[in-house]
């Protein structure tokens, strides 16, 4: 399937972790003690025109050097495999190019104050998609993307950048909630 432009989904930390705590799995991530994480790296998704290209055969693995190069912006050694496996291997030949376009635009990218906006109690889609383009002059605001939960928490941000790697519109999908959306945002509390 033809890449047609990228997806940065940006996981909202506390709220993955808040059903995750105490699991041996994600222990990095979520038992507090390397740090809190806020925004970080879930996976860079080509897309395509009606999906996204996945599990294309590949038989490199991500080494450990490559792991611990990338902990602060994708906590977890397990999902920088999987997301090699399942989207990386779709984009390039090797784990360590897909994680180098990754960390670019992870690095070049300035993260909204989502724990301020928490205190918010008419928060709004919009909101949040402001405060991003208030950190990121450059970015559109139709090119920032959010999913949340049946319950109306935050769970990703979900950038959208064209084939050239520069910010597009999202599709609906990536889009999600209108700008009127009721949202809350989980402090880890």
């Amino acid at each position: 399937m033809p890449v047609t432009g990228y997806t940065l989904a940006l996981s909202w930390s506390p709220e993955f972790c808040k059903p995750r705590k105490s699991s041996p799995a994600h222990s990095t991530q979520c038992s507090g003690r390397n740090g809190d994480f806020g925004l970080i790296v879930h996976g860079l998704w080509p897309d395509g025109r009606t999906s996204w290209p996945q599990w294309c055969a590949n038989p490199r693995r991500v080494p450990p050097a490559e792991v611990r190069r990338n902990l602060c912006m994708m906590p977890s050694a397990r999902i920088q495999a999987t997301e090699w496996a399942k989207h990386g291997a779709c984009m390039v030949r090797t784990p360590a190019a897909y994680f180098k376009v990754t960390r670019i635009l992870w690095e070049g990218l300035r993260k909204p104050d989502l724990d301020r906006l928490s205190h918010d109690r008419a928060l709004t889609a919009g909101k949040i998609r402001d405060a991003f383009v208030l950190a990121n002059p450059d970015w559109p605001r139709s090119a920032v993307g959010l999913s949340i939960n049946q319950r109306g928490w935050l769970e990703e941000l979900r950038l959208c950048y064209a084939k050239n790697f520069m910010p597009t519109a999202c599709d609906r999908q990536r889009f999600g909630p209108k700008d009127g959306t009721h949202v809350k945002i989980w402090r880890g509390l």
